[in-house]
């Protein structure tokens, strides 16, 4: 079969990244995976490497010469970044330059190739949003100067550079704002609710909620998730456009799904609470009418279904076993 054409993927062995160079692939993408592995990891990619189609570049996208040597491409993703709380409160500078440097030279890559452009942007633009759910039109609460900020204006800024390339460049692009996405491949040390949640679920220690658990999110498996991602680059929106799950739940009633999933019979599961993080958003949840009209898109997993998956992925991953990611009824991948 004939390639379809080449992709470029910034962040590629991340947790997303990983799951879009796989899903490229078997659409006949030659993809070519670029990760400085700060965050990343080489096991997510692993299986991948002995397809001919499949190449992978260690490289800082803050740095120009490893994005010049990927060679023509015709589609570009950018999600290099540090995702994870835990991650960029670590690393606040290489955050900021991930989302100003790097938005910029996967930008010039796109330019000199005639690509399509996609950025990985985040609901973490919203900030502690006002208006609930989010659309596309609001404009966000945010704090500038917040340690979250870093991660947040690097998005803010990513998106602006964005849209600038756009409308004095002529780049063909496309920005994603990813609401929270869960699946196999997060990092069990990531700090994020669900990896947080599965692995005290699994090993029988007390859920740790921040604040009073009360506050909600909503969660897109990761397959529902690339889907969008693909969608948005194959067609012609330049967005911004909401990509994430509907199914609203507080923090307390996501710790109970979660040991539910885990094999825990306790009606509520042990629970410790600390003190909430600065400027962590109270409610979160995408307006998605703009993914259903401009890519007809919108989630299919089922929260229940997802978290069966990604808590078998640990346990599986924890006892030493191949992981299975696919979905009910599919065959797994390895």
């Amino acid at each position: 079969m004939p390639l379809t054409g080449q992709a470029l993927v910034t962040g590629g062995a991340g947790f997303i990244g990983s799951h879009l160079c796989e899903s490229l692939l078997r659409k006949r993408f030659r993809v070519v995976c670029l990760d400085n592995l700060s965050t990343g990891r080489r096991e997510n990619i692993a299986h991948l490497t002995d397809d001919p189609g499949f190449v992978f570049v260690e490289g800082d996208v803050a740095e120009p010469e490893p994005l010049w040597s990927t060679g023509p491409v015709d589609l570009v993703f950018h999600l290099a970044s540090p995702a994870s709380p835990v991650a960029y409160l670590k690393a606040p500078l290489e955050t900021l330059r991930a989302g100003s440097r790097g938005t910029e030279h996967a930008l010039e890559v796109a330019r000199r190739w005639g690509a399509r452009f996609v950025l990985a942007s985040t609901s973490e633009v919203y900030g502690d949003p006002a208006e609930h759910p989010q659309r596309e039109s609001y404009w966000g609460h945010v704090n500038p100067v917040g340690e979250r900020s870093v991660y947040d204006e690097a998005k803010r800024y990513a998106e602006a550079l964005t849209m600038a390339y756009r409308r004095s460049h002529g780049v063909d692009t496309g920005i994603a704002r990813i609401f929270n996405t869960f699946g196999p491949r997060m990092r069990a040390d990531d700090g994020r609710i669900i990896p947080n949640f599965v692995r005290q679920a699994l090993t029988g220690e007390a859920m740790t909620v921040y604040g009073s658990g009360l506050q909600t999110r909503t969660l897109c498996y990761v397959d529902d998730l690339v889907e969008g991602l693909l969608a948005l680059a194959l067609g012609g929106a330049s967005g911004p456009v909401n990509l994430g799950g509907t199914e609203e739940r507080t923090v307390l009633e996501l710790a109970t799904e979660i040991a539910r999933a885990a094999g825990g019979t306790a009606t509520v599961p042990p629970v410790e609470h600390r003190t909430l993080p600065q400027d962590d958003p109270g409610r979160r949840r995408p307006d998605l009418t703009l993914a259903r009209d401009l890519l007809a898109w919108q989630p299919r997993t089922s929260l229940a279904d997802g978290l069966a998956l990604t808590v078998a992925w640990f346990r599986e991953r924890t006892a030493g076993a191949a992981p299975a990611t696919a979905r009910p009824g599919e065959p797994v991948a390895r």
